[in-house]
């Protein structure tokens, strides 16, 4: 059975550098852009891991990652934030609202691999 990651990210180039990458690594992979459908796009895929973006038009990813965490079906699902800005308070805030992993871009190949990998098997076991 194939593992599956909900990539909710609007920049092509990063879609397309992430895709790649965990295609690769035997991932099926799931593109969504917008933030105001996002969590209804999380409900309908169902993923193993989700890779969400801070910035994203219509909603931030922390909005979309607090709701998600509301959701009592979504609230253990593994999700990986991304921003282009890793300032503390950001951190803090993902930290508060129950985000998995967060990382800042750029980040290396092998540490998006690596950390989607980790927060599946975290997943997995728990």
């Amino acid at each position: 059975m194939s593992k599956s990651v909900l990539l909710v990210e609007d920049e092509p180039n990063i879609i397309e550098a992430i895709s790649f990458l965990l295609e690769r690594d035997g991932w099926t992979v799931r593109i969504h852009s917008d933030g105001t459908s996002a969590v209804e796009a999380v409900g309908r895929v169902a993923p193993d891991v989700l890779v969400l973006d801070v910035m994203l038009p219509g909603r931030s990813g922390f909005e979309i990652l607090r709701d998600l965490r509301r959701d009592e079906a979504l609230s253990h699902l593994p999700i990986l934030m991304l921003t282009a800005r890793g300032q503390t308070k950001d951190r803090e805030l993902a930290k508060s609202y129950g985000v998995s992993h967060f990382m800042t871009k750029p980040f290396s190949n092998e540490e998006m691999v690596s950390t989607v990998r980790a927060l599946y098997a975290g997943a997995q076991a728990g």
